[in-house]
């Protein structure tokens, strides 16, 4: 049966109780306040609904996951990150971003990230949980992600490519990123072809939740500093280019 929650507590119910079918639905109600939000990454799930539905809370079994080592980097984007055709920063326009994120995509009729979503997630971002990629091509903005940091353990939310590759160009950057800062793991949460493309592998919920017990308050040494530029002289990608 599936739980409601109501406003008066952040409480989740243990994950078992989530179900098999649809795959991982765990709650449904609650608000979208940075609290809950905070407490739901902490707990192993996360909002994922569309407009006019209550919102709906996740934790899927088996989990999309990747480990920073590995990262599986293409022909074709070695080749771009050997010519530096983009500059990639972190937190320079988070709103941008998002709103990128949420606009209507070719193969799907709507968007899940409302507009109660980005309100919500901008609050994270002031907080310092939620931090975003931007890949620009000169000064246009042609791709980027965004997501939680938490401990050694990033949480993507959502990527967008307006030319080739710009998005993998910017996920492969993190990633390097995240490495060298100590990072252990990126929760990809659902499957896709594109994810899969990259490296990214399902685990049990069980193994995602041993991660989280494990990682979620140990420091890492990231630097989320707003207006860096994580592409100069390309010293973030020199490894996934080799390791390619």
């Amino acid at each position: 049966m599936l739980t409601w929650l109501n406003r008066d507590t952040l409480t989740f119910p243990p994950l078992e109780k989530a179900l098999r079918e649809p795959n991982g639905l765990l709650a449904a109600g609650g608000d979208l306040s940075a609290e809950r939000l905070v407490q739901a990454y902490r707990h192993g799930c996360f909002p994922w609904f569309e407009e006019g539905q209550p919102i709906l809370w996740w934790s899927p079994d088996p989990r999309t996951v990747l480990f920073p080592d590995e990262l599986h980097v293409s022909r074709s984007l070695r080749k771009l990150l050997r010519q530096g055709r983009y500059q990639v920063s972190f937190d320079q326009d988070f709103e941008a971003v998002i709103h990128a994120c949420a606009a209507p995509r070719d193969y799907a009729g709507g968007t899940w990230i409302t507009s109660a979503m980005q309100t919500a997630y901008l609050k994270l971002h002031e907080q310092g949980f939620a931090h975003s990629v931007e890949v620009r091509d000169g000064n246009e903005l042609v791709g980027g992600l965004y997501g939680l940091a938490m401990g050694k353990l990033f949480f993507g939310e959502s990527m967008f490519s307006r030319t080739d590759n710009a998005s993998k160009f910017g996920f492969a950057t993190l990633v390097e990123h995240l490495r060298e800062a100590g990072f252990v793991l990126i929760d990809c949460q659902m499957p896709t072809h594109h994810l899969h493309s990259l490296g990214a592998r399902a685990i049990s919920r069980a193994e995602f939740t041993g991660y989280l017990q494990q990682y979620l308050d140990q420091p890492n040494s990231a630097s989320w500093i707003s207006g860096r530029d994580c592409t100069t002289g390309l010293h973030l990608s020199k490894d996934i280019i080799q390791r390619g």
